[in-house]
């Protein structure tokens, strides 16, 4: 007999899916190619907005996120504006009546939390067992591991929730490649960043300092040849490059550490489904690091595909109807959110002197109309519906 649910990758956002549906009469086996308590990569920071953290109280996750020393650094305020020329944004939680906008959190700790919610469920989880292809029928899809002891494995719904490796037929993947790299760093400075994240415009693409712990997370877009030059300088001036960037933003770095890189692109699935498959999270698409937007729509993808799934009757889970509905009900957040981050790499990239103008103004607007703050900044934490 198929299982009713196998979801392909048990990282965050495949098993928040199994978390939501943890508490339905469901059978759902989830494959990660990780061994047992393995955090599956280098630890790195995730920017989790104020909705997602909703998603993870719900899933019981958050406590056991929370109780993790240094998991998880709440964002109080976030400072926007652009390099050489006027005009800056500021939002804060006190303006949403929330005590943070969103937090930057521990991958593996989110990771920790995340598998030890899910041993206290009914949910199947075979570790060391990567997919390496997946099949369907009218009746069910069969997701082939790597693992000839296990054998394939078949279901009414198979979905993908493990990055863009695994190729779905009847799904293609468009790449767009952005001729940049993002730099990324850990940067101390002379004075507390009392929870202010900074995101900062410049001509050769965005630069933002998260806060975390006792220091700030850098991550700093950057043509690939002038990635590699900032990575080559000394660390007195490598901030002396970084102070330059920011001016009177933020001022007294001190010390740098953690230097690296990683190419940028944005990547996305069309369409989201196939016959008894569908992909969520950075299988469906892969954003622009700008504004943090990529995981926190791949945890809606999970939330709303879970909701989609426990209200469809057992015998029709997997059918094109049910598929449908979840795409439809998907469409609007997720291009929005595409078509966001993407537009503002263009927007706040071009070098015409002509053009800072009215960005700045469109800033100071911004900040000036309590409404329209509002309504970004809701945008930001919730998606589009």
């Amino acid at each position: 007999m198929p299982h009713d649910i196998a979801i392909v990758g048990a990282g965050p956002v495949g098993g928040a899916l199994a978390l939501a549906l943890a508490e339905a009469d469901l059978d759902v086996i989830a494959l990660d190619s990780r061994s047992e308590g393995e955090a599956a990569r280098a630890d790195r920071s995730l920017a989790l907005s104020h909705g997602a953290r909703l998603i993870f109280e719900r899933l019981l996750v958050w406590r056991r996120l929370a109780a993790i020393p240094d998991a998880m650094t709440p964002i109080t305020a976030i400072d926007i504006s652009q390099v050489g020329g006027f005009g800056c944004m500021r939002l804060t939680a006190n303006e949403q009546d929330l005590p943070s906008l969103g937090y930057v959190v521990s991958y593996r700790a989110l990771q920790q939390a995340i598998d030890a919610a899910l041993k206290d469920t009914r949910t199947t989880i075979r570790y060391v067992t990567t997919a390496v292809g997946i099949d369907a029928t009218p009746a069910y899809a069969t997701i082939n591991v790597d693992r000839d002891e296990v054998g394939p494995i078949p279901a009414r719904l198979a979905v993908v929730a493990d990055g863009a490796g695994l190729t779905v037929k009847g799904i293609s993947r468009t790449r767009r490649e952005y001729a940049q790299v993002a730099l990324i760093a850990k940067v101390w400075t002379e004075r507390p960043h009392c929870g202010i994240a900074f995101e900062r415009f410049a001509s050769d693409g965005p630069m933002a300092l998260l806060p975390e712990r006792d220091h700030y997370g850098l991550v700093w877009t950057l043509p690939p040849t002038k990635a590699d030059a900032m990575l080559a300088l000394p660390e007195t001036a490598f901030l002396a490059a970084l102070a330059e960037h920011f001016g009177p933003r933020v001022t007294g770095f001190v010390r740098i550490a953690d230097r690296r890189k990683f190419p940028l692109a944005l990547e996305f699935a069309r369409p989201l489904i196939s016959e008894h498959t569908v992909v969520i999270g950075n299988a469906a698409q892969s954003l622009h690091p700008i504004a943090g937007q990529g995981f926190n729509l791949g945890m809606r993808d999970a939330y709303e595909l879970a909701r989609t799934i426990i209200a469809t009757p057992r015998e029709r889970i997997g059918e094109r109807a049910m598929l449908e509905t979840y795409a439809a009900q998907r469409r609007s957040d997720r291009y929005a959110g595409i078509a966001f981050t993407h537009g503002l790499t263009h927007l706040f990239g071009v070098k015409r002197p002509l053009v800072r103008w009215p960005r700045g103004l469109a800033l100071a607007l911004f900040d000036t109309l309590p409404p329209a703050k509002r309504a970004f900044t809701h945008a930001m934490m919730f998606g589009i519906r």
